[in-house]
């Protein structure tokens, strides 16, 4: 089997692809709420008279929100459903949107951006869980990687809307309508998308895998029979419960523990891809990017400007990354990412080793202002069309089905206390050393070619069953899965 072509694939139903555009939908929410903050920043810092740690906090305070909101994503789409747990995703974001937006005191805000967090949470696992279920193996990377498209287009939505209320009102911290500063009304847009979202959720249909796991074969068969009529959809349910029969042999129903440190080995990948895709620093670029630029002397409304503009690179090479993933496979995008990863970040940190000032103060001499704002694009797409969305792909694949849910949920959590630590620590760490900070991230951005060079097998073009063979420790008892048929050739 080729793992690089999908030439005589059979042709994928615009009912997939739409069930996959309508579950990414989370992601929109994901990417616009997480990141609707970085023109808010110095207003809400203003605002409530905060400190630089407090608001390292207040910023980072929705991750806490979304760690927990991953973790008991699993239990619920696995004891409810991937929709339902949807719904409450969609619920979670409308009221976070107007409470943060009417938040009358730092504390307050903290609290409706850590409800915010947990409907990110939840979108951050059911996306992704969701669309590998309903998508047909050969174009499975191509549909998953929606979910970071579906990210990257929030981030744009989200810092579009920032610049233009802000310059709506002359500032994020002027008056637009209702007496209402331009900061509050960035947060209170959420609530348009969070609403689209759970009209979406109510229409879809719930996914096969669940359905079989348990024991709603029938239903199963009519929603695949909706989603690739003409297709073997005995082999796709087959293949399922012969997934479901070898995880019970091998491990009790739904455990995620092992002998690596309590964790089964494959959670332990799920869980460092997630953390090395955070801690090369990417967020620093969409949370504080505004705030960085006008450290370095551009103007507020420039800097929004150059946000809006990194987000819409960052959309454009998303597309690129779909177009190749199911060519050329997942490693060489993934180490070619952490190449580019890791020297852009060497430069930025060149760069900012001969800025002088301090604190609100710094400025980049000669060339070197350019060189960083170059550095951090180069940066952007390197992510961009790599780690950013081939992470989702691989945690969407490699995990077995009567786990899947709960594995992704842990590993999406172990992703948002990442992020957190990098969203918290880098107020705190830029007021130190910017140069540190940067050669810290370029170190994880290092680590992370090794660990996929070493650790990450390739599972383009193979089922979801199958994929999830390639992660099972040598000598472990394993029943023999079917090869791949022509159909995946």
């Amino acid at each position: 089997m080729s793992s690089s072509s999908t030439e005589g694939a059979p042709p994928v139903s615009r009912k997939v692809i739409g069930l996959a555009v309508a579950g990414a939908v989370g992601g929109f929410l994901f990417g616009f709420d997480s990141s609707v903050v970085n023109g808010a920043v110095d207003a809400m810092a203003d605002e409530f008279v905060m400190s630089e740690a407090v608001t390292g906090f207040a910023v980072a305070v929705a991750l806490l929100g979304c760690a927990a909101g991953a973790y008991f994503a699993g239990k619920i789409a696995d004891r409810y459903g991937r929709i339902p747990a949807m719904k409450i995703g969609a619920l979670l974001f409308l009221v976070s949107a107007i409470g943060t937006g009417l938040a009358f005191s730092v504390w307050d805000l903290i609290f409706w951006r850590l409800v915010g967090g947990l409907g990110i949470g939840l979108a951050s696992v059911i996306a992704p869980a969701y669309i590998s279920e309903i998508s047909p193996r050969h174009v499975r990377g191509r549909l998953a990687s929606l979910q970071q498209l579906a990210i990257t287009t929030g981030i744009f939505a989200a810092l579009l809307s920032d610049a233009v209320l802000a310059n709506s009102a002359g500032g994020a911290d002027g008056t637009l309508w209702l007496g209402i500063e331009a900061w509050r009304w960035m947060f209170i847009a959420c609530a348009l998308p969070a609403a689209v979202y759970g009209w979406i959720a109510f229409r879809l249909p719930e996914s096969p895998h669940f359905l079989v796991l348990n024991g709603k074969e029938d239903q199963a068969r009519t929603i695949f029979n909706r989603i690739i009529p003409g297709d073997d959809i005995e082999r796709h349910i087959r293949e399922i419960r012969e997934s479901i029969q070898e995880e019970k042999l091998s491990t009790r129903k739904g455990s995620l523990r092992g002998n690596r440190f309590g964790l089964l080995p494959v959670v332990w990948i799920g869980i460092i891809l997630s953390v090395l895709q955070q801690f090369v620093g990417i967020n620093v670029i969409f949370y504080y990017s505004t705030t960085l630029w006008k450290a370095v002397g551009f103007q507020e409304k420039d800097s929004l400007t150059i946000s809006v503009a990194t987000s819409v690179t960052n959309i454009l090479v998303t597309l690129v990354a779909i177009a190749l993933v199911d060519r050329i496979g997942r490693r060489p995008i993934l180490l070619t990412g952490s190449i580019g990863m890791a020297v852009s970040l060497g430069v930025m940190a060149m760069a900012f080793s001969s800025a002088v000032g301090t604190g609100s103060e710094i400025s980049l001499p000669g060339a070197w202002g350019p060189v960083a704002l170059v550095a951090a694009n180069v940066f952007v797409i390197s992510f961009g069309a790599s780690w950013g969305p081939l992470v989702w792909v691989l945690l969407g694949e490699i995990f077995p089905s009567r786990i899947r849910a709960r594995a992704l949920g842990l590993a999406a959590a172990a992703q948002w206390i990442a992020n957190f630590a990098i969203t918290l620590s880098f107020p705190i760490m830029a007021a130190g050393s910017l140069p540190l900070t940067y050669a810290m991230y370029a170190a994880f951005a290092a680590a992370s070619f090794f660990f996929v060079m070493f650790k990450v097998p390739e599972t383009n073009g193979m089922s979801l069953e199958q994929a999830e063979t390639l992660f099972v420790p040598k000598g472990a008892p394993v029943s023999p899965l079917p090869v791949a048929s022509d159909e995946a050739k």
